[in-house]
Order: structure tokens, then sequence, then C-alpha cells
């Protein structure tokens, strides 16, 4: 893996006592994504820091049984950031642990330690590290309640559409703002704009490594939350919160360096300026997608996005200047080496990072590891094709349910392998129970379809 680049305790301490810090949340994510944390006073974040903070994982969804709960927190000090939203007066400090067990050995159902172990198993018998930028989206809604139960209603905040530069993208100062919270956690964001939706934005962050890139796509969504907050709004990152508009998507350019610095999806003397490397990790994303998208879509509603018709990917297949591929590959420019890419389409932003990006990566190693060769790119708009020409041309669809990515997940060694044992069965059972719960309800659209004329 990439050297880590730790300020040292002594930098950390520093800063905390000119900010005025008094207290320091430590902060982790449960399998679902959710983030979770515990507040200490500054005064034992020397401690924590050496030996860990105990903490009840049996209140932490799919953690630990009752009978070995006891569990603790190892704070990463790289990740240590002052909240800015926060009164600066008795400041509130954060920082990403990594979550033990009480052998003092890392917790297997922490997503964190998912994703180091597939990045340690690229770095060390590949020499590879694995950069990725995803391209997060999400909705600003008015805070306007429903009379019956007080529930929001999913009312946008604008009118405004895909890179508007008008009064109707109301959401302009909201966004610089996001934007301005995040640089001081150091997040970097190289473009932000308004999406097609009503309502709907944009904030792509600069690339990264996985795992840094991990945690601040993790702060990236409680950082949009809290600014959007403030202004009086609520943001969400459900997939597709309004039927008949586009949804969500977390799209996530990826790449592979070298030791030596060196982008090894590159290969100038290629049509697509693509590597064999590369032709090897598309083919194993495209064989695992299916049971890929049980953790890149992760919820019920995620299948409401992947639909044809709103810009979602629905066919597994790849491309260049095909915006209905699964996987597209930007276009080259010369001198910009670098920046060869292939862009996952489907993934959206209620997944938990850490898993997704493991599993994506574990999905691409396979590729290479078995020198698998992607089918031929599609240019052309698939949605347009028919069932024949789907037929013709071998293009297979993605899930349409939580219950088939499931389903696929089940049949599929080298992703279940890749979240290993522990998160593979809670996460299939809470799945299962989400799919269940789902499935027998009775909808306002069943009502109105049924009710009278049955």
């Amino acid at each position: 893996m990439k050297k880590e680049n730790k300020p040292s305790v002594s930098k950390i301490f520093k800063m905390i006592k000119k900010k005025d810090v008094k207290f320091v949340k430590l902060q982790f994510t449960d399998i679902l994504g959710t983030v979770k944390s515990v507040m200490i006073s500054v005064d034992n974040f020397s401690e924590s820091i050496e030996k860990g903070t105990w903490f009840d994982g049996s209140s932490i969804e799919g953690f630990a049984r009752i009978c070995e709960s006891d569990m603790f927190l190892k704070p990463d000090i790289s990740t240590f950031a002052i909240l800015p939203w926060r009164p600066k007066e008795k400041a509130v400090g954060r920082v990403i642990c990594d979550v033990y067990n009480t052998k003092s050995k890392p917790f297997k159902g922490d997503p964190r330690f998912i994703l180091k172990k597939i990045l340690k198993k690229a770095w060390d018998e590949f020499g590879f590290i694995y950069n990725t930028g995803p391209e997060i989206e999400f909705f600003l809604f008015k805070k306007k309640e429903t009379e019956e139960n007080g529930e929001f209603l999913p009312v946008p905040h604008d009118i405004g559409s895909y890179f508007d530069f008008s009064p109707l993208d109301l959401a302009s100062n909201v966004r610089r703002d996001i934007i301005f919270a995040l640089e001081k956690f150091g997040i970097k964001s190289e473009t932000s704009h308004h999406e097609v939706a009503p309502g709907q934005h944009e904030i792509d962050i600069k690339y990264d490594e996985a795992l840094n890139m991990a945690d601040k796509s993790v702060t990236f969504k409680y950082t949009v939350k809290a600014i959007s907050s403030a202004h009086g709004l609520y943001a969400s990152f459900m997939p597709k919160p309004i039927f008949g508009i586009n949804g969500s998507g977390m799209h996530v350019h990826q790449s592979l360096f070298d030791k030596k610095g060196k982008n090894v999806f590159f290969n100038k003397k290629d049509k697509y300026k693509l590597s064999d490397i590369a032709y090897s990790f598309i083919a194993g994303q495209l064989e695992h997608i299916k049971a890929m998208s049980a953790i890149l879509n992760p919820i019920v509603n995620s299948y409401k996005r992947l639909v044809p018709g709103y810009e979602a990917p629905v066919y597994i297949c790849w491309g260049q200047v095909n915006r209905s591929a699964l996987i597209r590959i930007p276009r080259y420019s010369k001198g910009r080496e670098k920046s060869t890419r292939a862009e996952l389409r489907s993934p959206d932003p209620s997944c938990n990072p850490y898993l997704a990006f493991a599993v994506m990566l574990a999905a691409g190693l396979d590729g290479i590891e078995r020198n698998l060769s992607p089918p031929e790119p599609v240019e052309e708009d698939v949605y347009n094709f028919n069932d024949e020409k789907l037929k013709s041309l071998g293009i297979d669809t993605l899930p349409e349910s939580l219950d088939e990515a499931i389903k696929e997940l089940k049949k599929d060694k080298v992703i279940r392998d890749a979240i290993g044992d522990h998160i593979y069965k809670f996460f299939l059972k809470a799945k299962k129970s989400e799919w269940k719960e789902y499935s027998t309800q009775v909808t306002k659209w069943e009502l109105r379809r049924y009710l009278e004329y049955t």
C-alpha cells in the first residue's frame, strides 16, 4: 500500500491547543455505512491514540453479540480535523477510527478493515495502488412536512437543471459553503454544479488512494447534511427520491498506479489508450457486477434508479462515447496519461464506500489474475437495442431488484470472500429482512390502481 503520510501526535495536539478543542468525536461506520461516533474529552485523546477507547460493540448493527461485546476504537490520526460548523470556542474535533476486538486484532466486521485488506493484496501481490474518484450526487429538499404524520415531503429546493447558471439554481451558495467546509477537512473538490433534476446537485472530489477516498466520501456525506441543515434544507443521498426524474448516482473513476507512480492503465499504442491490465480489470468488473450490485446498490430504492431513460446504466457493457454503458472510458488528452481511467457508473450514494471500493477492486484484481478479456466495446445507445440485438451481442442486464442482487451475491465466491464471512452473513440477513419488509407493504400506487377497480 501507499506509504501513509501521517502528522505527528505533537502536531495534532498543538492544533488542538491553538484551536481550543475540548472534545473529540471518534468516528467509524457500521456494516451498512451509517456513521457512528463516541465523544471523549480532549484530555483522554492521548490515551485513546496510545491504547484505544473501549465501546460496546453489541449496540452497533452487525458488530458483536452480547457475549462478546467489548471492542475498542483506534484513532487514525491522519484523519483528525476540527468540525467547521461547530463554534470556534470550545471546538469539537473528529478522527476516523479502526475497530479492534478484545484480542487487539482488527475486527473482521469493520468495513474499513475490509478495504485495507484488499488494498494490501493489490500492493503485496501486484505492486498496485488503487485510486478512486467518485462523483457524488444528492438532492436538496425544503423542510416541508405532511399534515398527517410530520414526515418530510421530497420537495426540491429549486427548479434548476444541468449546469444551470441562473436564479433557478438557488443552491449555488449552499454548494459553495459545502466546498469551504470540505476544505477544512483537507478535502479538495474539483467541480460542483447543478445536476439534471430539480433540486439535484453534484460535487466531485479530487481522486485519491481508495482508503483516503472512502474516508473522504463518508465525511462528504455528513458535511453536506450539516451545511444543508444550516441553510434550512435537508440533503438526501437516496438514489431515487422522486418518481419520473433522474436519480442520484455515485459514478466512480478508477485507476491503478505502480510503485513508481505510473498509471498502469495507460498504453499509448491502444485505440482507447488502455493497457492489457486495464482491459483485464474491466473484464473482471463486468463478470462480477451482478453480485457487486448488492454492495454498490444496497437498498430497495437503488433499483428504482437503475431503469432505462434516466441516464443510469442498465446493461452490462463498456465503451467510450456511450453514456448508456456500465463502464465508460473517458477520452484521453495528450500529456494527461495519469488521467487514464475506467468509470463505473452503477454505484449510488447509499452504498458503504469502504465495502464498495473493496468489491470493485477485488473484481478488477480477479480479472487481472485470470487474464480476462472484456467483450467488444459498444458505442451505440444500448437503450435503443431490442431484445434480439442485445442477445446477439451477448449484453446482459444488471439485477432489477435488491432480491435479485442478493441472489447473485450468494453465487459469487470472489465478492463474498472480498467482504469476508462476518460481513457477508450479517449483510445477507439484513438485506433479506429489508426486501421482505418492502415486498409486503401496500403502497399508494397499489391503492390508486386497485382499490376501486377490484
